[in-house]
């Protein structure tokens, strides 16, 4: 479930005011029902919810959403620059594998509004975009935002870019495409099953001109930090959240979960609600953190890590993981693991 309370910089919202602006609309006019003032948003230090973010695209998408490309335009002008340290991690990866790993790990520190997904073949690399969870009205304008930006980060990291074998788009195409063979190269499909990305598997081992150890392990703890504080939860989720994790050896269903709240799992699930979020979605929060934690800092089976965090079977624990880091929790043991410190 995504979070549209979880807290962003506002070089997103910035972008969507200078579109608008360019099209004869205000900054104030595109920020209408958001709370924020145009001198908030190019204030380095503010913050602004997915939720006020979402808001300003559909101001924008009402006024000019019939222009062919709007979203390819606007992924245009996302630079990696722009992610803070999310940008820099990836571009001082080692390998695009790297990168791309880095990527799903702190996607949450991107302006992406739906999940973001990474599959491999023997030939061909896929970014896959899951856009049910966001509206209608600015799907179609998010999806094209989400994947330009994925082309513009690719060309960032290789001076040449990564050619693209495929880019499909769950909706209908307009009738002018020119912006989107200028950036993808290549003719969109339309309507297509889901959004996604293909490119030759053989990039992922291609080593990046600006790798650099140091800086990405440095960057990766500024993501660590900055995201554990955008997600601090407070509220009848903080309280849940903290129950989650407050038994070693195992998690408590909703159900015993509202019982120590003393309230009805109904009410909780309606509480829950309010605040934005389910306890589905925490539920699948904390078993992500937990599951790093002991993939990481432990030698617990992948049998055993998906005991620990209530699955049933070890099956059900690696297709959620992939979902998390988009590869299975062997190979990500395999590049994470640190010692334990045990003495043989």
């Amino acid at each position: 479930m995504f979070d549209w309370d979880l807290l962003r910089n506002t070089s997103s919202v910035h972008i969507m005011t200078r579109l608008a602006e360019e099209r004869g609309m205000s900054a104030a006019a595109c920020l209408s029902g958001t709370g924020l003032s145009p001198e908030a948003i190019i204030d380095p230090s503010s913050e602004v919810t997915a939720r006020q973010e979402l808001t300003v695209v559909r101001n924008l998408v009402t006024r000019f959403g019939q222009e062919p490309g709007l979203g390819v335009e606007a992924g245009s002008r996302y630079h990696i620059s722009l992610y803070g340290p999310w940008g820099l991690a990836m571009l001082s990866s080692r390998t695009l594998r790297d990168s791309v790993e880095v990527a799903l790990r702190y996607v949450e520190l991107a302006f992406a509004f739906g999940q973001l997904e990474f599959e491999e073949t023997e030939t061909e690399a896929r970014l896959v975009f899951d856009d049910h969870e966001v509206p209608a009205d600015v799907r179609a304008f998010l999806t094209e935002r989400v994947l330009t930006g994925i082309q513009m980060i690719g060309r960032e990291l290789f001076s040449a870019g990564v050619p693209l074998h495929r880019v499909a788009f769950r909706h209908d195409g307009p009738a002018d495409t020119e912006r989107h063979r200028e950036v993808f190269g290549i003719e969109p499909i339309f309507g297509a099953p889901r959004n996604e990305a293909a490119f030759d598997r053989a990039y992922l081992d291609i080593p990046l001109p600006q790798a650099n150890e140091w800086a990405r392990a440095t960057c990766e703890q500024l993501c660590r930090d900055l995201l554990s504080r955008r997600q601090a939860r407070t509220g009848i989720a903080g309280a849940v959240r903290d129950l989650l994790v407050r038994e070693p050896g195992r998690i408590p269903d909703q159900a015993e979960v509202a019982a120590q709240l003393f309230i009805s799992s109904r009410t909780l699930s309606r509480r829950l609600n309010e605040e934005g979020t389910s306890f589905r979605a925490l539920l699948d929060e904390v078993r992500q953190l937990l599951s790093e934690e002991l993939l990481e800092h432990t030698d617990m089976t992948t049998e055993q890590v998906a005991a620990r965090l209530g699955y049933a079977e070890s099956a059900s624990f690696i297709r959620a993981f992939r979902r998390w880091k988009g590869c299975p929790p062997r190979e990500y043991r395999a590049r994470h693991m640190r010692p334990t410190g045990r003495v043989a």
